[in-house]
């Protein structure tokens, strides 16, 4: 009988540590819910103590999700680990995750702290987690990094203490697969009650080997693997959630594990996760790609068309492709629209947002026949700030472009009861518009990504965009979707300056703390 692997997935923590992928209370819970039908073992929600927002985020998911082990992380220190306890204490099964830096260069040059005071600190920690939940994991921070002789002392301590997961994080991405899958056979081998608790591995992607020294880790015992959607996480990334999953799954000849993971899952969770932060996937992504099982060459299609598995290791219906394509039209009523929302996992707060969610929906049917499961969830993003936060709304837009003539657009805004309206010039029809938008909203905010995607095929396609604004250190993703790729973007630009406004969205966590 194969082991389980658990898959513990960080994208709400980890993920949202890459610069611009901060995330609202209410786009958490989406992410998380898509977990939960993705089967995920463990959620790890978010850092409690780095800011209020943080630990409501993770109380509210603790709440929210059933089928699944909501986590918090916490440093070694008595604050953060009751911060974590409190807001994973609604969790049907809660887990604490904290961590204390072991390599010499962090000790030495962060800490300050001997490698005894970490021992004991760490030890300290664990006893703190513990008056919360029996489910304590613990992570040597920098472990790839660190002294193997005092990693052994160090895990071996807190398996003592009470840790029923330790994990061995290449934080910096610099070990090799070999090297990683070497170091994690020695320690469950040298540490004498390795066998009291699961090992587990979190690997980055910095030499872009996150997946390769995670299966090499698995190889040597780690049974639970640390992983994003999409990859995605601060720097180079995570290791990808679907690449491991499905490495496992297609190799079974070599893993001896398996994962509870619905892959049919995996591309919806794919493009929820780049819709909401605004991390496009790139085409040739392993598994979630839009050419991962696309053939150009005529000796691949000829051999796929007489046998698939020529060229294909997996169907691309097995992780999700072509699998969510229910159509709603202009026909459907309120209870097909309402009951697709519940199966999507998209929750509207009473009957005054479903109304207006339905609302828009017949506008966006009529003009465009079929309505898709990837335009519903582009519907709801694009209503994602609160009402009370939604100081700015777009009222009217017109944009004139002609060939050889500078492009114009005639820009009119609500800014909170205030009705305004300017017309603006500019290089082409969208910064003609956000610099009109710019103007009436007074916004010194620099813009750092443009982002334009098609949500489904065809010409009548709704266009989602995404808009990435700083101010003073502050990062947020605005997004906008129409079939009218002008209106998505003057959407998506307010949608961004609403968040800088609201302060919804907060500085990168590590920082926070």
């Amino acid at each position: 009988m194969a082991d389980h692997l658990i898959i513990f997935d960080t994208t709400l923590r980890d993920g949202e540590q890459s610069p611009g992928a901060s995330m609202t209370r209410e786009e958490k819970l989406r992410i998380a819910k898509q977990l939960e039908r993705l089967r995920v073992d463990v959620i790890e929600a978010g850092f409690p103590a780095s800011s209020n927002g943080d630990f409501e985020c993770v109380r509210a998911i603790a709440a929210a999700i059933r089928d699944s082990t909501v986590c918090g992380l916490a440093r070694a220190n008595q604050n953060d680990i009751e911060r974590c306890g409190e807001a994973i204490r609604p969790a049907q099964s809660g887990r604490i995750h904290t961590f204390i830096a072991s390599s010499p260069i962090h000790m030495q040059m962060k800490l300050r702290m001997s490698p005894d005071d970490v021992l004991a600190q760490a030890v300290r920690a664990i006893g703190w987690a513990r008056a919360y939940t029996d489910n304590v994991e613990f992570s040597p921070e920098d472990a790839g990094r660190s002294e193997p002789d005092f990693l052994c002392r160090l895990l071996e301590a807190v398996i003592d203490a009470g840790a029923t997961t330790v994990n061995i994080p290449d934080t910096v991405g610099y070990t090799m697969p070999w090297q990683f899958g070497a170091l994690v056979g020695s320690l469950r081998e040298r540490v004498p009650n390795a066998d009291k608790a699961v090992w587990s591995v979190h690997c980055h992607n910095d030499l872009g080997l996150a997946v390769a020294n995670s299966l090499a880790a698995v190889m040597s015992g780690a049974r639970q693997v640390e992983c994003t959607i999409n990859g995605l996480g601060e720097r180079a990334g995570n290791a990808s959630l679907e690449e491991i999953v499905m490495a496992v799954r297609t190799r079974k000849d070599v893993f001896p594990c398996t994962t509870r993971i619905d892959t049919t899952q995996i591309v919806a969770a794919s493009k929820l996760v780049s819709g909401i932060t605004g991390f496009p996937v790139q085409p040739n992504k392993a598994i979630v790609g839009a050419n991962a099982f696309a053939h150009e060459s005529g000796i691949h299609q000829d051999g796929v068309l007489k046998h698939r598995e020529t060229y294909e290791i997996m169907r691309a219906e097995d992780v999700g492709w072509n699998a969510n394509k229910l159509s709603l039209g202009k026909l459907s009523g309120r209870n097909a629209f309402k009951t697709r929302l519940v199966e999507l996992g998209i929750e509207l707060a009473g009957d005054d947002a479903l109304n207006a969610a339905f609302a828009k929906f017949k506008e966006l049917a009529d003009k465009k026949g079929q309505v898709f499961d990837e335009d519903l969830q582009a519907l709801v993003s694009d209503e994602s700030i609160a009402p009370e936060h939604e100081h700015y709304r777009l009222l009217t837009l017109k944009v004139v472009s002609e060939t050889g003539e500078e492009p114009q657009a005639r820009v009119a805004i609500a800014a909170g009861t205030a009705e305004l309206s300017t017309d603006a010039s500019g290089d082409g029809p969208v910064d003609a518009v956000f610099k009109g938008i710019g103007r009436l909203a007074q916004s010194d905010a620099k813009l750092l990504l443009y982002s334009v995607n098609a949500i489904t095929t065809g010409t009548d396609a709704q266009g989602e965009v995404t808009v990435r604004l700083e101010r003073e250190g502050r990062i947020v993703n605005g997004n906008g979707a129409d079939t009218d790729i002008i209106v998505a973007s003057a959407k998506a630009y307010l949608n961004a300056l609403n968040k800088l406004r609201s302060r919804q969205e907060r500085l990168n966590p590590q920082l926070a703390a």
